[in-house]
């Protein structure tokens, strides 16, 4: 009994003066392990005789239910305070907004939207997507596209010129997709469906112009194309862009060197408290500029005039995603302001379809 009793007392020491789980684990395998005291205490109740067996069972078993109880509070103890530390260190403030995951917090630029949108509506009409570089020749960029020498369009005021070569040629920063229209008609034979979206560049800054700036230019080439083709065409696609049921369109005489007859292009808009409604009210504003090839310019490329016509039109990127989405400045286009693209940009899983809606 005084044995017991003193490795009892040594035991629950142990227990309570155990800083952590495996403290306390070695003193339960000490009492209640495979050859803990108090294990080889229970073994040896099968050898004492009945009477020895009445009296030690029972002291030895309530010491076990003292003991295991005992461990069992201080592991609950023990789990409390670990809880309390680790919660301690992971504060957590309920009161912070939750933080959107990785794909809902990026964002489309209207820019990039807008190509989608267009690229969707054309493909829809049986339009393949051109490209071309952002540096061009001179003879892609103006002379094949029948400018005459001395064009003011030539000018450096117009025009971002590299250093002349040894020959005394020199390159450019293209001022129009045109050029890709060159380089299709060159490499491809017609008929010819395509739009071509991209960057170009001229000398011009304020609230609606930037040095740099996106058009989308398309092109037809074919042996019936005629102005009644390049009508509906622009007709469908001001309807599906601006999302609305019909709207009025009227063409102007105007001049490109590129086009005969040269045709410029307004759109019926309503203007109400700073803001423009399409399909709607008495009111005009151009939009684009339009025509059929000009001869000068399929002799150019290979073609001939008397078996090819064609139809081609431009417009700025950038200008109608302002008139869509109801942006005042074209400048903030350029600036990277990330106040600006989370009010402005699209999330970036809403793809642009015709189905279910190019702005949805």
């Amino acid at each position: 009994m005084e044995v017991f009793t003193l490795l009892e007392i040594d035991t629950r020491y142990a227990i309570e003066n155990a800083t952590d789980e495996a403290a306390l684990e070695a003193a339960r395998i000490g009492a209640l392990g495979k050859n803990g005291w108090l294990t080889n205490a229970l073994k040896s109740l099968g050898s004492m005789s009945p009477d020895e067996r009445k009296i030690q069972s029972p002291i030895v078993n309530a010491l076990k239910e003292r003991i295991t109880a005992e461990i069992a509070a201080k592991k609950a103890d023990l789990g409390d305070k670990a809880l309390d530390a680790r919660l301690n260190t992971e504060t957590v403030d309920v009161t912070l907004p939750v933080r959107e995951a990785p794909a809902e917090m990026g964002r489309v630029h209207p820019i990039s939207q807008v190509i989608d949108e267009l690229t969707a509506i054309f493909a829809d009409m049986g339009f393949a997507v051109a490209e071309g570089p952002d540096i061009e020749t001179d003879d892609y960029n103006f002379t094949k596209l029948n400018f005459p020498e001395g064009h003011p369009a030539r000018e450096m005021h117009d025009t971002f010129y590299f250093n002349p070569k040894p020959d005394g040629s020199r390159m450019l920063l293209r001022t129009h997709t045109s050029p890709v229209q060159v380089r299709t008609m060159l490499t491809q034979k017609p008929p010819i469906r395509v739009i071509i979206p991209g960057r170009t560049y001229r000398s011009d800054s304020d609230q609606t112009h930037t040095p740099m700036f996106h058009q989308v230019e398309g092109l037809v080439i074919d042996k019936g194309s005629h102005l009644g083709h390049l009508k509906w065409i622009l007709e469908e696609f001001c309807k599906a862009f601006f999302e609305v049921d019909a709207v009025k369109m009227r063409f102007r005489p105007s001049f490109f060197p590129f086009t005969e007859p040269s045709l410029e292009v307004d759109i019926q808009c309503r203007r109400d408290k700073g803001e423009i409604r399409f399909g709607e009210g008495e009111d005009w504003l151009e939009i684009l500029g339009c025509g059929m090839v000009h001869p000068n310019v399929l002799r150019n490329c290979g073609l001939d005039p008397n078996e090819y016509q064609g139809f081609a039109w431009g417009m700025g990127i950038d200008r109608i995603a302002m008139l869509k989405y109801g942006m005042p400045d074209l400048r903030p286009f350029f600036e990277a302001d990330v106040r600006w693209l989370s009010h402005y940009s699209f999330r970036p899983l809403d793809f642009p379809t015709l189905a279910g809606g190019l702005s949805a």
